[in-house]
């Protein structure tokens, strides 16, 4: 058998974050820049059934089998042999990389397990729909944050801009006129889990006050698509603008992003809001015409990195 390998792209929310756990609309766009890679390769000397696992950016050198079942690399191997019915695959090894930052809102969880399931799979000969690739990744996910909304990993498997519902059907649509965003990264790793639980304390203790919150978010949403759809790309700062704003009274955001938030929109992006579970991570600029500008003042403003990727 030959080596095999699959890729996946990161994943940047534009607009929706905490209001689609609780069913409403968010809209998400792949980054190709970054990526996660699995390689699946044979393992001559490897007994039936055995599978070797390297994954050096988060430690991992190890056996499937001693991996626990709530391993997220184990997790998505096991979900691609189970949705094949094999329990004896021949031995292979698969190791694992990623340009992708980890912990900063950008889906890197759910492109590892995109990249595996599709690796895996194609290489027993039964490559994975997207469907199923999707639906095993959202398995995963749920190791990783909780209660998940799902977005992640349909953003990540399909490489569209999707407008995401919870349990509805997943919609992709159309982007009229490109448009440029820079990606900056706070270095504070964003506690997902944690962010989704505060969330749904607060609901739970004040339900018509975040009903609100999250009503407005999803508004915000619906009106970007139709903007994104439409071209009228120079609406779409100012919905940005109100979506951070929205967060920021959700309690999500954080000291880190406010400041580079504010750094971009002085240096001339037309728009800017945290990008993601919040509390560190990534926060995204509209830079249209002034992108060297921004990117200089997010650097300065205190950013680890700062991505750029045209959303077509």
């Amino acid at each position: 058998m030959p080596a095999i390998s699959a890729s996946a792209p990161a994943k940047g929310i534009l607009f929706g974050e905490h209001a689609v756990v609780y069913g409403y609309p968010a809209i998400a766009v792949p980054v190709h820049q970054v990526s996660a890679r699995a390689v699946v390769t044979p393992w001559i000397k490897g007994a039936s059934g055995k599978i070797h696992i390297d994954a050096p950016q988060v430690g991992v050198d190890a056996d499937l089998e001693r991996l626990s079942q709530n391993d997220p690399l184990g997790a998505a191997v096991r979900g691609a042999l189970n949705a094949l019915g094999i329990q004896q695959p021949p031995a292979f090894k698969l190791r694992i990389t990623s340009t992708i930052p980890l912990a900063a809102g950008l889906g890197s969880g759910a492109a590892v397990s995109v990249a595996i399931v599709r690796a895996v799979s194609a290489f027993l000969g039964s490559p994975s729909s997207d469907e199923q690739v999707s639906a095993l990744a959202f398995e995963v996910e749920k190791l990783h944050h909780g209660t998940p909304s799902g977005i992640d990993n349909t953003v990540v498997t399909y490489g569209e801009p999707v407008y995401f519902v919870k349990d509805e059907a997943i919609q992709t649509f159309q982007v009229n006129k490109p448009f440029t965003l820079l990606i900056a990264d706070t270095g504070i790793p964003s506690p997902t889990r944690i962010a989704v639980g505060d969330v749904r304390a607060g609901f739970q203790q004040e339900p018509e006050r975040y009903k609100k919150i999250f009503e407005d978010i999803g508004d915000i949403a619906e009106k970007a698509r139709k903007t994104i759809e439409t071209g009228s790309n120079e609406a779409l700062g100012e919905l940005m603008d109100q979506n951070h704003s929205l967060l920021e009274k959700l309690g999500v955001s954080s000291p880190e992003l406010d400041k580079l938030v504010s750094a971009a929109k002085q240096a001339g992006a037309k728009g800017a809001k945290l990008s993601g579970a919040g509390r560190g991570g990534n926060m995204i600029a509209l830079a249209e015409e002034k992108q060297a500008e921004v990117k200089v003042a997010l650097l300065a403003a205190g950013a680890k990195g700062v991505i750029q990727t045209v959303v077509q």
